[in-house]
């Protein structure tokens, strides 16, 4: 199996991919992963891809890690895909990566820009869908149109319903579109008392103050402004509250747009109530910061599809509550509060669930096997097995590798 990136760097389809390879190679599956760009720089941070804890994580378990070096940067549309054309070097160090796989799976649409080029071998591909706008996708999902016309991609994951349903009215072929909801390992993520009291300690936090985690990187679809009137309107009503702000570029010193954010949604207040605003940048200890909270926040617009971070806070015994986008309403019901948005409602939301986190984590304990990591990752291993036993049968000899450019 050859995985291709478009590059490493923190968000929660990089996650569950890289969640989802390791789980295959326990599995007995030999993986390797091609990554587009050697360097990422989003969200006001520049990360090397050997920085990347999901890079780290792959090749401590033994996966191969290779890529064609390139910088993020002008190479690249706004909405993501790869642009410029690829050199020859790069296409000959694709095809030797390609040679050596039985099927390819490529983290969402964007690395089609390199698959479809053409002198390439070969080979199936699956492509893993993890957001619900692919009319925000650009060109991406012009090159997915073309790939699966083409043949060449024989499937497409989608991580929620939500994602399955805007890529079929987006033109994607039904019988294309498999659905595997997002999974979490239930070892890592669950209630901690001795990390939710190391937590607290480290930040300063009375061990029974209310807090509240948001779990994002800077980003317009994430609706930040929102989140931070919530949070505005929650400190001034919750005295003894705390909020939490986790993910690339939340930080002041990375982020100045941030800091200007919380000075429009704060005002005057912000001297007063900002001690109370942690801002915690990326973090590797997320199951920590979530045994810590007693709310997981969500307030995006568009794109999500089935937030890692409502799944990841739930299971840690966080109330999730959640803007209705994607499947959150669907992920939420019965275990959260999904809400308008509006600054006012989160907030009293927020105070909801603090109140009733009791009973919620009763409802969280009866779902940890539809969350659970084995389920995800035993649905993946059954449709790629699938896939690959069909195209075996049916199709002939992959044509012979081209000689390097």
């Amino acid at each position: 199996m050859l995985s291709v990136y478009e590059g490493f760097f923190s968000g929660g389809a990089r996650i569950v991919h890289s969640d989802v390879v390791l789980g295959l190679v326990e599995g007995g599956q030999h993986h390797t992963v091609l990554s587009i760009h050697g360097e990422v720089h989003r969200e006001a941070t520049r990360q090397a891809m050997e920085n990347d804890a999901c890079y780290q994580q792959l090749t401590a378990a033994g996966v191969g890690v290779s890529t064609l070096g390139r910088s993020f940067g002008g190479d690249r549309d706004p909405d993501g895909t790869v642009t410029g054309g690829f050199t020859g070097p790069e296409l000959a160090d694709a095809a030797r990566a390609l040679a050596d796989a039985d099927v390819v799976l490529s983290l969402k649409e964007q690395p089609l820009s390199l698959l479809n080029q053409a002198g390439l071998p070969r080979r199936p591909v699956v492509v893993c869908l993890h957001r619900s706008d692919p009319e925000h996708q650009g060109a991406a999902l012009d090159e997915l149109k073309a790939a699966i016309a083409d043949g060449k991609v024989v499937a497409a994951v989608c991580c929620a319903e939500s994602t399955r349903d805007a890529y079929q009215a987006a033109g994607i072929p039904p019988e294309v579109l498999h659905v595997i909801p997002n999974g979490v390992d239930l070892f890592r993520f669950r209630p901690d008392p001795a990390r939710r009291l190391a937590l607290r300690a480290s930040l300063g936090i009375p061990d029974a103050a209310p807090v509240v985690v948001f779990a994002a990187r800077y980003a317009t679809m994430k609706n930040i402004p929102l989140f931070l009137r919530a949070a505005h309107e929650w400190l001034r009503r919750e005295p003894a509250g705390h909020v939490l702000m986790c993910g690339t570029g939340m930080t002041a010193d990375n982020q100045p747009a941030l800091s200007a954010d919380i000075d429009d949604a704060f005002g005057e207040d912000r001297e007063r109530l900002a001690d109370r605003l942690h801002l915690l940048g990326v973090r590797r200890d997320m199951e920590t910061v979530y045994a810590g909270s007693d709310v997981v926040a969500l307030t995006s617009s568009f794109g999500e599809a089935a937030p890692l971070c409502l799944i990841e806070g739930m299971m840690c015994g966080a109330v999730p509550v959640s803007t209705d986008v994607g499947d959150s309403a669907s992920i939420v019901a019965g275990h959260g509060i999904i809400t308008p948005p509006d600054p006012d409602a989160v907030a009293s939301a927020w105070t909801e669930a603090v109140v009733g986190r009791t009973e919620f984590a009763k409802a969280h304990a009866r779902s940890r096997e539809r969350f659970s990591r084995t389920r995800m990752i035993a649905s993946y291993a059954a449709l790629i097995d699938g896939l690959h036993a069909g195209h075996t049968t049916t199709s002939t000899a992959p044509p012979p590798l081209p000689e390097p450019l």
